[in-house]
């Protein structure tokens, strides 16, 4: 991995898609190597939510794997990364994670970074939340995820929706060691 940082980017079927394409954009503007999984479900939410194709992700990403591959570089630990950023995390996503279930290339390779003791970052996307979330959440933590669900910086003084995306996808990728320039960092309450 000599000097070029490599993170693998999950799309999993939550609303806000964008987040995701937001980090491989800005992942990949860093100098970073990206690697791409997408649910199913996703798919349905980029068509829904941006009238995106499969097709529409090639060259988006370094590497593009399919959800059904479990055999793929990112499912084995000696395939080295800085970690992994699922962007946005759906609520199944984030169980199967917590549970060990790794029936998809998502869930494995979150697996996988978690046993490697790398960092995992979850922006995960529901509310309200109910106990269960919750505590799949806590167990989570504790097992070294970060639970990171996208809340907008309004210090930052937002005019777009844009904006918004990329100051929580900024934020999430700064955990990451990558500095993309697109966050307006809070210096303090200024003074009349």
């Amino acid at each position: 991995m000599a000097g070029v940082k490599r993170l693998i980017i999950g799309i999993s079927g939550a609303s806000g898609a964008s987040y995701g394409l937001a980090a491989l954009e800005m992942a990949r503007a860093a100098g970073c190597e990206t690697h791409l999984v997408v649910s199913r479900s996703a798919l349905l939410t980029l068509h829904q939510e941006l009238g995106l194709q499969k097709a529409d992700l090639v060259g988006r990403a370094d590497e593009i794997h399919p959800t059904a591959d479990v055999g793929a570089s990112i499912a084995s630990g000696s395939f080295q990364t800085e970690g992994m950023l699922i962007a946005p995390c759906s609520v199944r996503t984030m169980s199967e994670i917590a549970t060990g279930v790794t029936s998809t290339l998502m869930s494995r390779a979150a697996d996988v970074v978690l046993k490697e003791r790398r960092r995992l970052v979850l922006m995960v996307r529901e509310t309200p939340l109910h106990l269960g979330h919750l505590e799949t959440m806590t167990a989570l933590t504790r097992i070294g995820a970060v639970v990171m669900p996208p809340v907008p910086a309004f210090y930052a003084k937002p005019q777009t929706l844009d904006e918004m995306v990329a100051h929580s996808v900024a934020r999430a990728l700064d955990l990451f060691g990558i500095e993309t320039g697109r966050i307006k960092r809070w210096e303090g309450m200024k003074t009349a």
